[in-house]
Formats: C-alpha cells, structure tokens, sequence
C-alpha cells in the first residue's frame, strides 16, 4: 500500500468548500449581533465555542486511548481523529474574542465590583477567580493541548516514514496514559474556569467529567459519520467493515452510559445533601421551560440512544448509526445550552444567535477538518496492526 492510493476522495474538496463558505456568512450574520446585543451574542458564542472545542479535544482523547488500547477499532478513525485534533489552533483563534471582549458580558458574576459586594465570595475565590489568573491558565491550557496535538501527529508522521518501526508504536503507547491523564486533569480545570464560573458560588467536584465523556460522545458521534460518508467512494468503500461499525457503536453506547452515570451521580448528590449553595444549579434547570429541556436531554441523549444502540444489528448497519450519530453531536449542543444559559436567562427559549454561531463554528471547524484530513493518507500506513485491523473476515 502506498499512500497515493489512500489519498481523500474529492468529495472532501468540496465538504472544505461548502463548509467554509457557510460559516463565513454565518459568522458575518452572528457579527450583527454582537454590535446589537453583545450580551446575546457571547452567551451564544460561549455555548458555541465548547461545542466546537469538544469535538477537536474529544478526537483528541479518542486518540491517545486507541494508542493506549491499541484497538482495531481506532486505526480505522485514526485520520480523522488527527485530522480533528489539529484543528486546535482555530480553537485558539475562537477564544481570542471571550477574553478581550466577552468577559465583562459572560463573567460579570466575579468581574463586577457591585455584584461582588451584593454576593462575596470567598477569599480564595476572590484570589483565584481575576482576569489576569483566568488569562494566564488559559494559555497554560491551550499550551497544553497543543503540546500533545503535536507529539502524537509528529510520531504518526514518523510511524509513516518508518513502516513497521516498533519502537515508534512503543513511544505513541507510553506517552497516551499521561496524555489522556493530562488531557482530563487540565479539561477539568478549564471546564471550571470557562463555565462554571459563571455561577461562582456553585462547585461541582464531577463537573469536567460530564464535558470529557460529552466531548468523547461527539468525537465518536463524528468519526461514525465521517468513516461511514467517507465508505461512499474509494479507497475506504474496501476497507470499512460491519465489524468496525460494531466496534464504534459499542464504544459510542458506553460513553452515553458513562455521561449518564456522571450526570445522574451528580444530581443524586447535591439532591441528598440538600446544601443552599450546591442546588442553585438544579433550582434553575429542574423547573419551568428548563424542566422541560431537562427532559429533551434526558430522553433524547440518554434513552433514545441507549436503547437503539443495544441492538446489534443497528451497531452495524451504515444507514442508521450514523443518523444516532448525528443526533448525538446535535444533542450535545442541546445539552451545553441548558448547562450554560440558565445562569443568564429564565427564558428556555434559543434565541437567532443560538442557531447563526453553531452553524458559523461548526462550518470553520469542518472546512479546517477537511483541509487537514487531505494533508496525509487516510489510513495509518506505517501501523504494524493495519493489515490485521482492515483484513476481511466478517461473520
């Protein structure tokens, strides 16, 4: 096999393409909001934002456990998963706008002097929550990520060059346990600083879990997606298997397990324990119109999936996991609506921007996606386990 032959077909030209070019007129729209209502515009655009964030990180831990397991399941989405990974620097890029001009809007909460002097906090709140320590994590953080961005898509460029070079699967398995460790130690740390802050006087200890295992549903829910289109044509329509569907679905149905596990374990704790300053979060998102989205998300993220997914045929039948898939990263937006817009708003309602900035990120970080998935063979040539992962033996 030679890497021309696993080049991306041109329906990934124009994926870039169309992608761009919707996100850059969304963006344009969602600009008139931000002269318009500012306040609007960065509740939207911080939802938007995670959601973006998620899929490039989520591909990000999905790699670096494949490299862990070394699982067939994962050289097949290993492309892809870099591909996604290496859209970080746009990441980058999207965050410049929170901390210069967005922060007063969205953290007014432990920013404001008169909000502080109505509702003080803590002194080591105070110590830790500033504009300066907020700036200077989130460079750690993104330095960070990009840090092992780099690593694991310099060594698979090594692995290519050196085919069936051992030693060079022994390093990407050596650094992934630390990775992923680092990975969700400094996610949780952001996820504390970038949302639930918003409403300072609450804490969560499980909180960056619940945005770890959601950035793995949507990773997974977009790898399926893109593998399965990907099918469609040549070189991939000889190399994707029902067996390799199988294997993405159960990993998908053990995330949505794994999200509800986290979520369920953090309602029943703070409803046990009953603490005025740990159910604020619950007393704003059970009740009224965000009762209501509580219930969407519970239904449509949790059981609906949950119960499609055990079933093996639909694990492996290419027509409908990925439209669960789809469903999936559409639930995810879904569900970081109800996490972030309560602190502002009693409303349940989405608003344009809700809709205009989702489109505009997601358009940015699909055009970037397919440009990067272009730049390498889409299957990991140098791999010692390839010729294993893509051998046919269905049963």
């Amino acid at each position: 096999m030679s890497g021309s032959d696993y080049q991306a077909p041109e329906s990934v030209g124009r994926l870039q393409q169309r992608a761009l070019i919707v996100g850059v007129l969304a963006l344009m729209i969602a600009l008139y909001g931000a002269v318009r209502a500012p306040g609007l515009f960065y509740r939207s655009y911080l939802m938007s934002f995670m959601f973006v964030l998620g899929l490039a990180l989520g591909s990000l831990g999905l790699l670096m456990l494949q490299h862990l397991t070394s699982g067939h399941w994962g050289i097949i989405i290993r492309r892809p998963l870099e591909s996604a990974a290496r859209t970080l620097p746009l990441i980058v890029a999207l965050f410049l706008p929170i901390v210069f001009f967005g922060m007063k809007e969205l953290y007014g909460a432990w920013l404001d002097p008169e909000k502080l002097q109505k509702e003080p906090l803590s002194e080591f709140q105070q110590a830790y929550l500033t504009r300066g320590g907020f700036q200077l994590r989130a460079v750690i953080y993104f330095v960070i990520w990009l840090v092992l961005m780099f690593v694991f898509h310099n060594l698979s460029k090594q692995q290519d060059a050196q085919k069936e070079d051992r030693a060079v699967r022994f390093r990407l398995n050596m650094l992934a346990g630390p990775g992923i460790i680092l990975y969700v130690f400094v996610m949780t740390f952001a996820v504390i600083d970038w949302v639930m802050s918003l409403s300072p006087h609450w804490a969560s200890t499980i909180y960056g879990f619940l945005f770890v295992v959601g950035q793995l549903i949507s990773s997974m829910s977009l790898m399926i997606t893109v593998v399965v289109l990907l099918a469609r044509t040549e070189p991939f329509a000889s190399v994707l298997q029902k067996r390799h569907l199988h294997d993405l679905g159960k990993l998908l149905l053990a995330f949505v397990m794994l999200w509800a596990y986290f979520d369920f374990s953090q309602l029943l704790i703070i409803w046990s324990g009953n603490q005025p300053e740990e159910i604020s979060f619950y007393r704003t998102r059970l009740y009224g119109g965000w009762g209501v989205v509580a219930v969407i998300v519970l239904v449509f993220h949790f059981f609906v999936p949950f119960f499609l997914l055990l079933s093996q045929d639909v694990k492996r039948n290419a027509k409908v996991l990925p439209k669960i898939a789809i469903w999936l990263v559409f639930m995810r937006l879904v569900d970081l609506f109800w996490m972030t817009r309560p602190e502002f708003t009693s409303q349940a309602m989405p608003t344009w921007l809700d809709i205009v900035l989702p489109i505009a990120f997601g358009g940015l970080w699909l055009g970037l996606f397919a440009f990067n998935l272009k730049q390498m063979p889409l299957l990991p040539l140098g791999d010692p386990e390839l010729a294993e992962a893509i051998e046919h033996h269905e049963h």
